[in-house]
């Protein structure tokens, strides 16, 4: 078990508490960089896959495990982007400027749809944002002469400044560089001011009022900041795919997205990965399962919506913390074998089903 003695300010605010934080991440930083001479391009694909979500996952965190705000339509701050993005590389604006656009648009629209946030919460903000979400899905496929409608848009290479992102590799490179660098800005940002003005918010909006928070604005910012991620992860996942249509950011799009957060764990960075890295394997997984399973229930319509909304629930009612607190629990028990404790964890557990009831 390792005890960290703080004994400086500079200590308690550093991303890596100690040299093992270090060593870890810098072997994880080794291992993305040489992953594409060590993947073939279908694995290539989907890390690039997991970082485009960790980028979304970043922004979705944000609102939700840091501020207690929850929104199912938020696969549409991803389609904003995604169009904004296809439209302006279209008329050759570089890339570094057209995804900035993107999720300054993206922004512009979380703010707008934050709005609904000052009165209502719970299950009447996650109302509103679906109907926003349907708002616009309907919008992206009436607006042709745009977004070409129904028939979808094709979306070219990235590309800026003389230089195209024309392969795997290249392309992988510059959502790693987005991703660290959206990690950053989000963990720089929860240890500011601002940060901590979000968790007070999602812990109890009285007290945060009584010690002089601006509930309007930070809420306001917070889906502002939020949409701004999804933005730039559309912008990433429309060059991805190559092609965009309206029923990719639709409400199905924002179920996995809500999914990909709440599995990873609600209220942690790290939630975010292993929620992406999840969401990318369930398919996949399933698609394993329907050779299993008998021919009546593997060939049956709608079995991966099914399985989606099992796991889901089986998350929230067994374990709430996530797939990032069952890792949790998993190392205290590794360091402290074999003088582990049953109920270490009770005390948060009886938290969140009190919080549930709430």
């Amino acid at each position: 078990m390792r005890f960290i003695f703080k004994t400086d300010y500079a200590q308690d605010v550093a991303l890596a508490k100690h040299g093992g934080h270090r060593f870890w991440y810098g072997l994880l930083g080794l291992a993305l960089l040489a992953a594409p001479w060590a993947l073939p391009d279908y694995w290539l694909s989907q890390l690039t896959f997991i970082c485009i979500y960790g980028v979304v996952g970043l922004g979705l965190m944000l609102l939700s495990g840091y501020t207690g705000l929850f929104s199912i339509g938020h696969a549409a701050f991803l389609g904003v982007g995604a169009y904004t993005e296809a439209w302006l590389q279209a008329r050759g604006w570089p890339f570094p400027l057209s995804m900035v656009v993107a999720a300054l648009l993206s922004a512009a629209v979380g703010a707008v749809v934050g709005l609904p946030a000052l009165r209502v919460k719970g299950v009447y903000l996650g109302i509103a944002t679906l109907a926003f979400g349907f708002i616009v899905e309907e919008g992206l496929a009436r607006w042709e002469s745009v977004t070409g409608g129904n028939a979808g848009k094709s979306v070219g290479s990235l590309t800026g400044f003389g230089w195209t992102a024309d392969t795997a590799t290249s392309f992988y490179f510059v959502c790693l560089v987005v991703v660290v660098g959206s990690t950053l800005l989000v963990l720089n940002l929860l240890r500011s001011p601002t940060g901590r003005a979000f968790v007070a918010v999602r812990d109890s909006e009285i007290s945060a009022q009584s010690m002089g928070i601006h509930l309007a604005r930070t809420k306001t910012l917070s889906f502002a900041l939020s949409a701004a991620l999804a933005g730039l992860g559309g912008a990433l996942y429309a060059h991805q795919l190559r092609f965009i249509s309206p029923d990719q950011f639709g409400i199905l799009q924002s179920v996995d997205l809500l999914l990909m957060v709440v599995v990873g764990g609600l209220g942690s960075i790290h939630g975010v990965f292993f929620g992406a890295a999840f969401l990318i394997t369930l398919p996949q997984l399933i698609a394993l399962g329907k050779d299993v399973l008998p021919a009546a229930i593997g060939q049956a319509a709608g079995l991966q919506p099914f399985v989606y909304g099992l796991v889901l629930v089986a998350f929230v009612l067994f374990e709430p913390m996530g797939l990032y607190g069952r890792w949790l629990k998993v190392r205290t028990y590794l360091q402290l074998f074999p003088f582990y404790r049953a109920g270490l964890f009770k005390r948060q557990r009886s938290f969140q089903k009190s919080d549930r009831v709430k």
